[in-house]
């Protein structure tokens, strides 16, 4: 039993998804530094620096529950946005790259489908011959995005 587990964890992909989510989680304290203590200042500093921050107070005022912090999500985005960036530039473009070399495609944009005109599944690679749902015969036909 431990030596199936070994098997499974020792796996290329497995190991090659735990590299990058522990760069992902590195990335992510670097990015939610920079948002918290350069973004997060000059949002704040628009407002004028006598508020809370960038929003508005909905009820009492100095009650920061009823305080719709407008500064803390326009952070929250920048902070995504930069982190899809990084994990995709400093992730997925050198990965693309190492697996091209090796002769396999990932992340590739699919290609043209066509539908079955005997079961309708929608996912048939525009050049199939035949259907890999039902087995018919498909026609050369017109073939749409996917």
């Amino acid at each position: 039993m431990l030596k199936g587990f070994k098997n499974f964890v020792m796996r290329g992909d497995i190991v090659t998804v735990a590299v990058g989510l522990i760069i992902a989680l590195a990335f992510s304290t670097l990015i939610k530094a920079f948002t918290d203590f350069v973004v997060n200042p000059v949002i704040a500093r628009l407002q004028g620096g006598h508020g809370m921050g960038l929003g508005w107070q909905l009820g009492r005022a100095g009650n920061r529950a009823t305080y719709l912090d407008l500064g803390s999500f326009i952070s929250a985005l920048i902070y995504f946005v930069i982190f899809m960036a990084v994990v995709y530039f400093f992730i997925v473009v050198p990965y693309k790259h190492v697996q091209a070399r090796r002769g396999v495609v990932v992340f590739d944009e699919p290609g043209l489908l066509k539908t079955c005109p005997a079961c309708l599944s929608e996912d048939l690679p525009a050049a199939a011959a035949k259907c890999r749902h039902c087995g018919t015969d498909q026609p050369s036909g017109t073939a749409r995005p996917a």
